[in-house]
């Protein structure tokens, strides 16, 4: 790693501030609440109970519930008696805004989202909302907590729920993927987003399903190269000693991810950032004392594997690809060549942080929405010049070339 890489990765490490808020010792309630709920992949409403208006100044930074962004949410437990690759011992809390679809126009696309290492399906919620609102609900979106992250609850040995290893990542996807939609030549077609962590295992079922029959019109991957992602891994303990062991309540929590520039959105960060967190064991609740949900230094064994051939992966795909990028990070040598071979599609946004999809969802929005209707939408050719139904030709005219007789 050169040293000027090291420095420039260093500065980008947010300055933390004090974990105590004014407000530490209030009554908070971030938990989103799902009731009446079916067991499998029932369907239920989203329900929340939030506390009173909880304010910072003039910043309100009381959670916001789920019901706020998706329409649904469902509790999957993928089995081997579905189309599944393999069964699971977890149970996955997926959230999701069906896509409209109007008669005749095909089943629709899912945006199906997976996010990074420490976050959550709600990570997700403020671009689920401007996704559906810009697309004015044509595109669905489909976001889900993976194992050892947010509301998913695995079986088993505890060592289970710690295991992020990619084939365990791909193995999830898959049969999340086929037990919501069984059957390929029904199912709407899939446009299969990853952020940071979750560009491995995208990228690896895209092929898979492809050749099931499942139609993938593209993929994205949000903020992570290969080169550049290996080379600063020494950094990651760095990083992660930065942060607080734990926060006072979800509200503080909310305020530390806020002023210390890990969220730029406030919106964003009051929907996603509870479910980062759980009750510390020492605690009663939400309102208490708050720890990570999950431990990211335990997933050290792992960081590696998840970059490794990302690059490859990526341009080897099948489909149209987007890479999307916060700030001007450089790209390594295999995606460079890429690019000037015009073999993807990338876009940088500026004035966002490695989560840009929370910092700017409104422009991420915009990009995904363009990059779904140009690789969705049927291109009908006009008739070529001389074939009948051209308008002013006979069905019997006859095209002589100039010197002909």
């Amino acid at each position: 790693m050169s040293e000027a890489f090291r420095k420039a990765m260093a500065n980008k490490l947010p300055q933390l501030p004090q974990t105590k808020a004014p407000w530490a010792d209030e009554d908070e309630n971030g938990e989103e609440e799902l009731e009446d709920e079916e067991e499998g992949d029932g369907l239920g409403d989203l329900h929340a109970a939030l506390p009173p208006a909880t304010k910072y100044g003039s910043t309100d930074l009381t959670p916001l519930s789920a019901s706020s962004f998706f329409q649904q949410a469902l509790e999957v437990t993928p089995s081997s008696s579905s189309n599944s690759s393999s069964s699971s011992n977890a149970t996955f809390r997926v959230y999701l805004t069906p896509p409209t679809v109007q008669s005749g126009k095909g089943k629709g696309t899912y945006l199906i989202c997976h996010h990074g290492a420490g976050a959550s399906g709600l990570s997700f919620a403020a671009l689920a909302k401007q996704v559906t609102q810009q697309s004015n609900g044509e595109l669905g979106v489909l976001a889900f907590d993976c194992r050892g992250h947010g509301k998913t609850k695995t079986s088993g040995s505890p060592e289970l729920e710690k295991d992020l290893s990619s084939p365990t990542l791909l193995s999830d996807f898959l049969g999340l993927v086929e037990h919501i939609f069984p059957d390929s030549k029904e199912s709407p077609s899939l446009l299969l987003l990853g952020h940071s962590m979750g560009a491995a295992p995208i990228l690896s079922a895209s092929p898979i399903l492809q050749k099931k029959g499942y139609t993938i019109p593209g993929v994205v991957v949000l903020d992570v190269v290969e080169g550049t992602a290996i080379e600063a891994l020494p950094l990651m303990k760095t990083i992660l000693a930065q942060r607080p062991s734990n926060f006072r309540s979800v509200i503080d929590a909310i305020h530390w991810h806020l002023t210390s520039n890990t969220l730029r959105d406030t919106e964003a960060a009051r929907a996603s950032v509870p479910s980062f967190l759980i009750p510390a064991v020492d605690d009663a609740g939400p309102g208490g004392k708050q720890v990570w949900r999950t431990d990211l230094l335990a997933t050290e064994p792992y960081w590696e594997e998840w970059y490794k051939g990302l690059s490859q992966r990526f341009l080897e795909a099948k489909c149209a690809r987007l890479l999307v990028l916060a700030g001007q990070e450089r790209l390594d040598k295999e995606l460079m060549v890429g690019q000037m071979q015009g073999k993807f599609q990338l876009e940088v946004m500026p004035d966002t942080g490695h989560y840009l999809h929370e910092d700017n969802p409104s422009s991420l929005a915009s990009t995904l929405v363009q990059f779904w209707r140009r690789n969705t939408r049927v291109l009908v050719l006009p008739p070529k010049i001389g074939q009948p139904g051209v308008p002013g030709m006979k069905p019997n005219n006859v095209v002589k070339r100039v010197g002909e007789e």
